[in-house]
């Protein structure tokens, strides 16, 4: 998380939204092997929790049951070039929106993992333009089996919400415009989006 207050939200709708549109993200952890990160298709429940799952063979699936987790969410980012300010005395930076949960994470049964992936699989095939969405049951089910088995479910219940939207709000609101503008001229236009419409 950024340590200055002005790029921080406490728009919990707006992380969510985050979440939901990456869809995407990593998962850190200590373990008695050393510091260790996964990274992981995520299911946010709704309800204040994280599903994710990992291979029987990551480096974290054997610890991270029951211990407390930090995972992290990142929207867009891009470099700030100088040459866009008025003021010619500025020096380059980079804006991003970021999302940080820290919480406990618990082991899940199968019948958890079989939702968490029919969930995972139905929220992507749905963002698809084109053709039949595909379905858990298009796999025979001794092939499911076998790929399940290879993979562990968890939850990680959010106890800490740390963002940072970093997006110019420390800049006067002409010069985050022209920072906007240099930044869809070079093809960053989810930033510039983001600075027109959260940097107020």
């Amino acid at each position: 998380m950024h340590p200055n207050a002005l790029f921080r939200t406490e728009n919990r709708a707006l992380m969510e939204a985050l979440i939901e549109e990456a869809g995407f993200g990593m998962i850190f952890a200590a373990t008695p092997d050393g510091p260790r990160v996964a990274h992981v298709p995520l299911l946010w429940t709704r309800d204040g929790a994280l599903q994710f799952h990992l291979a029987r063979g990551n480096a974290l699936t054997r610890h991270i049951g029951g211990m407390t987790a930090l995972a992290v969410v990142n929207g867009p980012d891009a470099y700030v070039s100088p040459r866009w300010y008025a003021d010619e005395t500025q020096v380059p930076t980079w804006n991003y929106v970021s999302v940080e949960m820290e919480g406990r994470v618990r082991r899940m049964d199968d019948d958890g993992l079989h939702g968490l992936l029919e969930a995972l699989s139905a929220r992507n095939e749905a963002r698809l333009a084109h053709g039949t969405p595909w379905t858990m049951d298009k796999t025979p089910p001794a092939t499911l089996a076998r790929l399940k088995s290879a993979i562990v479910g968890f939850e990680l219940e959010v106890q800490a919400w740390r963002p940072t939207f970093k997006l110019s709000q420390n800049k006067s609101a002409d010069e985050r415009e022209r920072l906007a503008l240099g930044l869809e001229a070079e093809g960053s236009r989810a930033m510039a989006q983001l600075m027109r419409e959260l940097a107020q």
